[in-house]
């Protein structure tokens, strides 16, 4: 076992992929000599050279299109979107090209792209430095969307993403990247599209991904203190869904909270929520509910907590769901 934070095991995932196929490279703003703004590149392009780990300009549809272009020649490109509101003038290519060109050559064509996101807030950052997009890329069909909550999953998921032939954005929560865990780099991981039951209780399942995995766990072990057994999933991956381990999960608790970051309002907990109603209608105890960001723009910094989902609004979701 090694105790890494979760900036640090994507830094060993990439490595690890780098090593095993000469093929992969790391492309995006500053991710060369500066290591990237959060260091998850860090030492790749001193270890590996400036072939392979690019310093590209301040232009993300150039990134992405790049990228593409190198799919195309037998080349799996990684592309760090050095913030989640930069990722926007990249959307066209993204939407367009990348998600779009497999089917459009039946097949004949892969692109394996990981184009890595930083997301999500609680680092009292500027605006376009909090975005939580991931809806934007779950309604687009032709990629794989995946979000790493701590750092043993996101070791082996980013090595899966390196390995996967399909094109996948992979979803980072920047205010994890400094927590530590223990990670065995000899373990493998679960599929990259499975779905895991973090915490196991009876009353109630809460979902989440990313960064909300962890405020999901600190809600489900203060309401232990009130005799609630909350059962958590992490998601993982958010396409494909892993709706099987949702459904058993939310047939046997009867009740479900849904939460993320992201603006409630036609965010991703609104696909999960009817998923989860249309399978398990008559096992529901109450409706499903989510917790989410208001529907505003992401607020200034010193408003950022007043915004995010916290441990007390998860809460007061878990108390409504038991008031039906």
């Amino acid at each position: 076992m090694t105790t890494l934070t979760l900036a640090k095991a994507l830094n060993e995932g990439l490595r690890r992929a780098m090593e095993d196929n000469p093929k992969v490279l790391v492309m995006g703003e500053d991710v060369g000599k500066l290591g990237g703004v959060f260091r998850v590149t860090d030492g790749l392009q001193k270890d590996f050279g400036e072939d392979r780990v690019i310093d590209t300009p301040l232009a993300e549809s150039g990134i992405i299109g790049t990228a593409i272009g190198l799919a195309l020649r037998g080349y799996r490109p990684i592309c760090e979107i050095q913030f989640d509101g930069f990722v926007f003038p990249a959307a066209d290519q993204i939407i367009t090209q990348l998600a779009k060109m497999p089917l459009r050559s039946l097949g004949t064509l892969k692109l394996p792209v990981v184009v890595r996101i930083p997301c999500g807030g609680g680092i009292g950052a500027v605006e376009h430095h909090s975005e939580s997009p991931e809806a934007y890329f779950t309604h687009t069909a032709g990629l794989r969307v995946v979000a790493c909550s701590n750092p043993a999953d996101a070791y082996t998921m980013i090595q899966d993403a390196v390995r996967c032939d399909d094109p996948v954005i992979f979803f980072e929560p920047k205010r994890r990247y400094w927590d530590k865990a223990d990670v065995d780099l000899a373990a493998p991981g679960l599929p990259l599209d499975r779905a895991r039951t973090v915490r196991q209780g009876r009353d109630v399942t809460l979902i989440a991904y990313g960064p909300m995995v962890k405020t999901c766990l600190e809600a489900a072990a203060a309401a232990e203190e009130d005799g609630r057994d909350i059962e958590v999933i992490d998601l993982r991956s958010l396409n494909p869904l892993d709706i099987d381990v949702l459904t058993e999960s939310v047939t046997r608790t009867g009740r479900c909270v849904v939460v993320h970051e992201a603006p409630v309002y036609n965010g991703f907990g609104a696909e999960l929520a009817a998923r989860i109603t249309e399978r398990c209608f008559y096992s529901l105890e109450a409706p499903v509910l989510r917790v989410g960001g208001f529907s505003t723009p992401y607020p200034p910094s010193r408003l950022e907590d007043h915004y995010l989902p916290d441990l007390d609004r998860v809460l007061d979701a878990v108390d409504r769901s038991f008031a039906y």
